[in-house]
């Protein structure tokens, strides 16, 4: 067992394990670690308890101090350098002519580094303005570039639902996110209503995947032929929150075989149907050309994601 407490950061919601060193630590108490950018003002989330060692995802470094007055003082104004800093880097990438754009700046709780952040569409170099900068601020300075999802979680705003982004609330980490998740609950495949502010797809794609996959189970799906206790029918729609299928008849024509379907559409439980064997006619040849058709669909519609 190891002691530990869990330090969050101002633009982190991710809580983070360090060692106490055998100090009592409150909760929200304002504490000073060192990271891998140096050292940081957080606050503590998790007070003192014990874990198995085997949960620790890292080397476990130790809170240098509980923050002081003179910390927090220097916190604040870092906070009112920000915007002065924004418009120099901002004056500065103009000047160079580079294609990026600047997102935020963090004065490191020590003084000893600044970090900017930017956003562009491919490798950005950036020597010459990272030699302008270290000039003016006589600092050290550190460029770092980062992808759209980070950029919105930095800027945060609002979601199509209304509320603030995920991202910048309570989001720890980006979990990978697929267009077949999209498919998978019947959504519309329509970039602008399955993107989010970021222009990627929405992450909340992924909150309700496992849903899905458990009210999917055992369930036909569209156009799929399934028998009912009113005979051999088509399946129109399915609603997997209610747990119902709606179907049309299906009546053969004895000279043509042809299929004659019912302009009555009747609904049935899951437990009602029974689904014909996926290797047995129409259902065979529907279903390979509703995937092939789903496939080509997905692949067109990542190719517009990423434009």
């Amino acid at each position: 067992m190891v002691e530990i407490v869990g330090v969050g950061f101002m633009k982190s919601g991710k809580t983070y394990y360090f060692d106490p060193k055998g100090e009592k630590f409150e909760l929200g108490d304002m504490v000073i670690v060192e990271t891998a950018r140096g050292l940081e003002l957080g606050h503590i989330l998790i007070t003192n308890k014990e874990i198995e060692e085997e949960e620790l995802v890292a080397e476990l470094k130790p809170v240098e101090r509980k923050a002081t007055d003179k910390d927090l003082a220097a916190y604040q104004e870092n906070l009112a350098k920000r915007d002065d800093a924004m418009k120099v880097c901002a004056e500065k990438i103009a000047k160079h002519g580079l294609e990026m754009k600047l997102i935020d700046v963090e004065f490191m709780i020590d003084g000893t580094k600044i970090v900017f952040y930017f956003s562009a569409d491919g490798r950005v170099d950036f020597r010459e303005l990272a030699k302008d900068l270290a000039g003016y601020f006589k600092n050290r300075i550190e460029l770092r570039q980062i992808g759209v999802r980070d950029e919105a979680k930095m800027l945060g705003g609002i979601g199509i639902c209304g509320r603030p982004l995920c991202c910048s609330k309570w989001l720890y980490d980006f979990q990978p996110v697929s267009i077949k998740m999209a498919k998978q609950q019947n959504l519309s495949l329509n970039p602008a209503k399955i993107s989010g502010t970021c222009g990627r797809l929405m992450c909340c794609l992924n909150f309700e995947d496992n849903t899905y996959k458990e009210l999917r189970k055992g369930m036909p799906k569209d156009n799929e032929r399934v028998d009912t206790p009113d005979g051999y029918a088509k399946v129109v729609n399915v609603d997997y929150f209610n747990g119902k299928i709606n179907c049309r008849g299906i009546d053969i024509d004895p000279d043509t075989g042809e299929e004659i379907f019912s302009q009555e559409i009747k609904t049935y439980n899951k437990e009602e149907i029974r689904r014909r064997d996926k290797k047995d006619g129409k259902n065979e040849r529907d279903t390979d050309i509703s995937e092939k058709l789903d496939a080509e669909e997905m692949r067109e519609l990542e190719e517009l994601m990423k434009e």
